[in-house]
C-alpha cells in the first residue's frame, strides 16, 4: 500500500502542475474570447493570450492561431514572425519520433492522463494551410521570392502527403459498434472525402501566385490540381481556359469545348481576383464508451464533431462593373472533419494503452485479495479515472470555414467594391496588371486587403 500511496500522491503533484493546459480545460474553451475577438475591431486584443502559449509544449498551436490573428489584423510582418516558429516547430518534431498508430510510446503523463499530455502536431492540412498563408504574407508585404519559396514548399507537402497517403491505408476499420458508427458519421458529415490535406484553395494560391510573378506553366499545372479538387468552379476553368489559349497549349480546344472560350483582357483593362474567407472552422466536441473492467468503470472519451456550420452562401460583388457572385473552392471544415476520421486508428490505440494502465492501478487501489482493501484508494482513483479522461480537442480554430473565389476583366480605374452588404473598399485597376483583393469574413465584420501586380 505504501506503493500506491507513492502513486496517488505523484499523480496529485502531476494534477496540480498541468493547470491552465488543454488537459482539463478544454482546448475550444480557452480559445472562445480569441475567436471572438476576430468579430470585433480590435483583433490583435488576443494576441498576448496567444503569446503566453508560445512557450509552452502546444506552442506550434499557438504559434499558428497568433499569426492568424495578426494576418486577419493585416499585420503580415507580425504574422510571418509567428508563422516561422511554427514551422520551426514543425521541423523540429520531423526529427523525433512521433507517437502514432506503430508508435505508442508515448511520455508517462500521456499514458496516464490524456492526449492533452502529448505536444501538438498538427494536421497534414494546417501544416499546407500554414505556407500558403505564410507566402501571401509575403505576397502582401511585397517579398516576392519568398513567396515563392513558400509556394514550392507548399507543393512538396502536398506531393508528400499524397504519397503517404497512397503507400498505406489511413482509415481502419475499428472493432468497437459505437466508435466505427461515429466513424460512419463522420465520414458523412465531411462529405466522404478521399484525403484530409489536398486542398483545392491551397492549388489555387499557389498557382495564382506563380502566374502573377511570371511563371504561367507551372501556374497551369496547379491550377489543373485544383480545378479537379472543385469541380464546377466557373472562374477556375474560365482560368484554365485562358491559360491554355495564351500559352497555345493543346489542352484549350478541349477546355474551350467544355467550358465556352474566354475572353483576354483588353489593352485598357486589368483584372480583378476576388480571395473570399468566410467564417471560421468548427471545434471539436467529445464522446464517451463506457465499460467496466474487472468490476471497475472505466471509459474512453474521444474526439468527434458535432457537424459542419450551416452552409455557407455565396457572396454578391457590386461596385465593380456588372455583378458577381463568388464560387466556393474548398471547405476547410471538411477537411478538418476528415482529418480527425484519419487519426481516429492511432487515437484508440494510445486509449487502449491508457485503459490498461488505468485498469492496474485500480486494481492496485482496491487490493488484489480483498476488494475492500484501501477503499478510499479505489475511490481515489475512480475519480482520478473520471477527471483525467479528456478529449483531445485541439486544432487550429482560426482557419476559415470555406474559401471562394470570383474573378473579371475591368477598365482601368477606381471601383467601390462591396460584398453583399459590406462598407465599400476603394480598389484600383491597372491596365495590364492584376489587383488582388483579399476579403476575410469572420461573421460580423469583412476586412480587404488588395494589391496590384
Amino acid at each position: 500500500m505504501l506503493k500506491l500511496r507513492i502513486l496517488l500522491v505523484s499523480l496529485s503533484l502531476l494534477l496540480g502542475g498541468c493547470a491552465g493546459s488543454s488537459l482539463f480545460v478544454s482546448y475550444p474553451s480557452q480559445m472562445a474570447s480569441v475567436r471572438q475577438a476576430l468579430n470585433s475591431a480590435t483583433p490583435a486584443s488576443a494576441l498576448p493570450s496567444l503569446q503566453a502559449g508560445l512557450d509552452g509544449q502546444d506552442a506550434l498551436l499557438y504559434a499558428q492561431e497568433a499569426g492568424r490573428v495578426a494576418q486577419i489584423n493585416g499585420d503580415f510582418k507580425t504574422s510571418e514572425n509567428y508563422y516561422r516558429q511554427a514551422m520551426a516547430d514543425y521541423q523540429a518534431q520531423d526529427g523525433k519520433a512521433i507517437i502514432s498508430a506503430s508508435d505508442i510510446g508515448a511520455t508517462a503523463s500521456g499514458i496516464l492522463l490524456n492526449d492533452n499530455a502529448i505536444p501538438y502536431r498538427g494536421p497534414a492540412f494546417e501544416r499546407i494551410m500554414l505556407h500558403q498563408y505564410q507566402a501571401l504574407n509575403f505576397l502582401f508585404t511585397g517579398d516576392y521570392q519568398a513567396a515563392l519559396v513558400e509556394v514550392r514548399r507548399t507543393n512538396e507537402l502536398q506531393a508528400q502527403e499524397q504519397q503517404r497517403f497512397e503507400s498505406k491505408s489511413v482509415v481502419q476499420d475499428i472493432e468497437n459498434g459505437q466508435v466505427a458508427a461515429e466513424m460512419r458519421r463522420l465520414g458523412q458529415v465531411a462529405g466522404n472525402l478521399d484525403n484530409a490535406f489536398l486542398n483545392a484553395y491551397s492549388y489555387y494560391v499557389t498557382g495564382l501566385i506563380y502566374e502573377l510573378l511570371g511563371q504561367p506553366n507551372d501556374a497551369f499545372i496547379d491550377y489543373r490540381k485544383a480545378e479537379r479538387l472543385s469541380p464546377g468552379n466557373p472562374y477556375l476553368q474560365q482560368t484554365l481556359v485562358r491559360l491554355a489559349k495564351t500559352l497555345h497549349m493543346p489542352q484549350y480546344q478541349e477546355f474551350k469545348q467544355r467550358w465556352g472560350d474566354a475572353l483576354l483582357p483588353r489593352k485598357n483593362e486589368g483584372q480583378l481576383i476576388l480571395l473570399l474567407e468566410r467564417g471560421l472552422v468548427p471545434a471539436k466536441q467529445s464522446f464517451t464508451v463506457p465499460f467496466t473492467i474487472d468490476g471497475y468503470w472505466q471509459r474512453v472519451t474521444l474526439p468527434t464533431y458535432s457537424g459542419r456550420n450551416p452552409q455557407v452562401p455565396s457572396a454578391t460583388i457590386s461596385g465593380a462593373g456588372k455583378p458577381l457572385k463568388t464560387a466556393p473552392l474548398a471547405n476547410l471544415d471538411a477537411m478538418a472533419i476528415n482529418a480527425l476520421r484519419q487519426q481516429m486508428p492511432a487515437i484508440l490505440l494510445r486509449q487502449g494503452a491508457r485503459v490498461a494502465a488505468k485498469a492496474e492501478m485500480n486494481r492496485q487501489a482496491g487490493g488484489k485479495h480483498n476488494q475492500y482493501q484501501d477503499n478510499v484508494g479505489a475511490v481515489a482513483m475512480e475519480l482520478f479515472n473520471l477527471v483525467s479522461e479528456q478529449a483531445d480537442r485541439r486544432s487550429w480554430l482560426t482557419l476559415p470555414q470555406q474559401a471562394q473565389i470570383a474573378s473579371e476583366s475591368l477598365p482601368a480605374g477606381s471601383y467601390p467594391v462591396r460584398l453583399d452588404n459590406s462598407p465599400p473598399h476603394q480598389i484600383t485597376i491597372e491596365a495590364g496588371k492584376t489587383t488582388l483583393v483579399w476579403a476575410i469574413d469572420t461573421g460580423n465584420l469583412i476586412r480587404f486587403y488588395s494589391i496590384i501586380i
